[in-house]
Parts: C-alpha cells; sequence; structure tokens
C-alpha cells in the first residue's frame, strides 16, 4: 500500500466531498502530510471549522493502513484521482471523486459508454424498449452504465449481460450496502466477470436518498451519452440526464405513450434539448458506432421464411405492446394455436415475451 491509504482516509470524513479534497490535495500535494498536518493549516483553504474538528478526531480514532487494510479483507479494491487508471471522461466533470471503490474489471470504466435511465415503476412498453435499446447498443460494443435500481436500471444491466456486453453500476451506498437488496445477486454478477459495481461512498455507507444526485452525476460522467427511457416529472432520472447535458454530453430520450404519466419526463427533456429517438441505431450513428448489420443464425434464416401466421402476428405487433388475448381477438386466432406460434417466434428472436402473457415485435 501507498500513501493514497491517506486520501482513503481523508475520504471517510463527513464533509470533505471531492471539491473539498481536490483543493486540499492541491494544497498539501501529498495525502500522507496532509492527514498528519495540523488544523490550522486546513483553515488557511478554507476548510470549515466543524470539519477540521472532525478531521482531528477521526485521526485520533484511525489508522489509514489498518482502515485500507479492512477494505481489502472485504474484497473491495479502490481508484483513486492521482491513478493513471483514473476513468477520463469522468475526470473531466467539474466535480470528479477522489476515490472509487470498487468490485470487477476496472478497465471497463474507460471504455466507450452509455448511460441507460429511467423509472422503478417499469411498464411493459418500457421493459421492451429497455431490452431493444440495451441489446442492440451492448451488441455494437458500448458499455451500459445504470444505478442497479429497481426498474430499468436492473432490466438495463440484465439486458447487457444476456447480449454478452458489458455494465456498470453506480451505487448510492457502500460496496458493503447494496441496495435494494433484491439485486445483490445482480452486482455479484456484474462484478464476477459481467463488468464493475463501482461507489464513491465508503463500503460500509448506507444508501441513503441524499447520496442519489451525487451517484448520478457519476453514471453521466463515465458515459458518452445518457438515455432515458421512462420517467415521470420528478424522476431522479432526469437529473442525471440533466448532470450529462451541464457535463456537455449527449441527451437521448425515448418518447412514450401520450396517456403515460412516465412519458412526461422524456418529453420534458425533449423540450430542454435532448434528441428524441425511436430507434438506438439512430444512438450509434449519432456516437459514430457501428452496429451489427444484420440478424445472425436462426432468426435471419426465419425471417426470411416467414408463414401467414407469424405475418399477421408481428403485424399486429407492429406499433403496440400486446396481451396474448388481444393478439388473438386482433387476428382471429384461436389461443392454444397462437401459444405455440408465440413459442416458436420467441425462440427465433422475433418476438419478446415480457411476461404475464404480453408480448412486443423484436422487428426494429
Amino acid at each position: 500500500m501507498d500513501n493514497k491509504v491517506y486520501l482513503l482516509a481523508l475520504h471517510s470524513i463527513d464533509g470533505l466531498g471531492p471539491i473539498r479534497l481536490k483543493a486540499i490535495l492541491d494544497y498539501f500535494k501529498d495525502p500522507k502530510l496532509a492527514w498528519e498536518a495540523d488544523g490550522l493549516e486546513f483553515s488557511k483553504i478554507g476548510i470549515p471549522k466543524n470539519v477540521v474538528e472532525l478531521l482531528v478526531q477521526r485521526r485520533k480514532k484511525l489508522e489509514p493502513l489498518t482502515f485500507a487494510q479492512l477494505i481489502k479483507d472485504a474484497r473491495i479494491d479502490w481508484l483513486t484521482i492521482l491513478d493513471g487508471g483514473y476513468p477520463k471522461l469522468l475526470s473531466q466533470i467539474y466535480d470528479p471523486p477522489s476515490v472509487l471503490y470498487y468490485k470487477g474489471d476496472v478497465n471497463i470504466l474507460n471504455t466507450k459508454s452509455v448511460a441507460i435511465v429511467g423509472t422503478r415503476k417499469i411498464t411493459n412498453y418500457g421493459k421492451a424498449i429497455t431490452e431493444q435499446f440495451t441489446k442492440t447498443l451492448a451488441s455494437a460494443g458500448l458499455t451500459i452504465v445504470s444505478g442497479l435500481a429497481r426498474g430499468v436500471d436492473s432490466y438495463a444491466h440484465w439486458a447487457a449481460i444476456n447480449a454478452g456486453g458489458q455494465t456498470v453500476a453506480v451505487l448510492g451506498g457502500g460496496l458493503n450496502n447494496i441496495f435494494p437488496p433484491e439485486n445483490i445477486g445482480l452486482a455479484q454478477k456484474i462484478a464476477d466477470g459481467s463488468g464493475i459495481v463501482i461507489s464513491e461512498f465508503p463500503p460500509d455507507s448506507p444508501s441513503l436518498a441524499g447520496n442519489f444526485p451525487a451517484r448520478n452525476r457519476i453514471i453521466s460522467g463515465l458515459s458518452l451519452a445518457t438515455l432515458v427511457i421512462e420517467a415521470a416529472e420528478d424522476s431522479g432520472s432526469l437529473i442525471t440526464a440533466r448532470l450529462a447535458l451541464e457535463q456537455g454530453r449527449e441527451v437521448f430520450a425515448v418518447p412514450g405513450p401520450v396517456t403515460s404519466a412516465l412519458s412526461k419526463g422524456p418529453i420534458d427533456l425533449i423540450k430542454e434539448g435532448a434528441t428524441p429517438v425511436f430507434d438506438p441505431k439512430e444512438i450509434l450513428e449519432q456516437l459514430g458506432i457501428k452496429g451489427r448489420k444484420q440478424a445472425t443464425g436462426d432468426r435471419l434464416a426465419h425471417e426470411t421464411n416467414l408463414t401467414e401466421e407469424e405475418k399477421a402476428i408481428l403485424k399486429a405487433l407492429e406499433n403496440e405492446t400486446l396481451h396474448i388475448d388481444e393478439i388473438g381477438r386482433k387476428i382471429d386466432f384461436p389461443s392454444g394455436k397462437l401459444a405455440a406460434f408465440l413459442l416458436k417466434m420467441e425462440i427465433a428472436g422475433l418476438v419478446q415475451n415480457l411476461g404475464c402473457g404480453n408480448y412486443c415485435s423484436n422487428m426494429r
């Protein structure tokens, strides 16, 4: 371990955020010198008295090398702003985190990435859109960044993994306190080979509501662009998008049904300058990235030899997500026979089963 363990110790003190830590590093040059400095020295660079007092008290109880070893023992690594491998895009934002704790492949943080965010109350429409956009972007080699939250975030992470891509999960708490708890398995899956789980909060920090705006700036800061899929007008994902705009990054929004309250967020973003998108290829074109030009394997063979029944099913699903009963009514087809066709088409990649008998077309 080197002198950067003293930066971990400083970073653990409440009130020393990225701006103040940058001022400390600029002044002292060496985090060890900063940790051992007289409290009066901190006052010279504008650190508030109450924070200096916390620092002085913290030094009496915490030994930096021991603190760092405890983090290592939890199989958590860290990356500091002083390290050469610190993500380049993230370093360009106004307030880059001084320390990133992580589990997984740290090299992924310097790959071309797109953030995908949205509502926790995801609809069948949102599931279909998230699956389609994530699969295309991940298959084109883009890393998918999101926040491990319920809803769009979770679907985006899983879709990236299922497409054989990479994903970054940015937490609003420490790595020892994964939230929500039902995503502990997803976080482990990501860390074990599908990407990286990161946080700027010390490992034992709880996931507090006040942490999430700070978390969101990292999501957008790591990414070339942010895509918003379904969001209410007060959604936290809109904070991520607006931060991306402030950071000079591209922002894309998928328009939704006008009858849905979750379409309000994307519409507001479009009014503010976000680019509306209807196909993931539009994002690839905007970013100058080549996607896969054609389908492969069974799907390609099947597309060129559709039965009349399959054509009718795809026609019914052309512009909307439907329940199997609605599809049957639209094309006047017996439900038992329709289920067999849908299963065959799902295996071929022509349609997607969204659960509870709901289907959408994958033919975009």
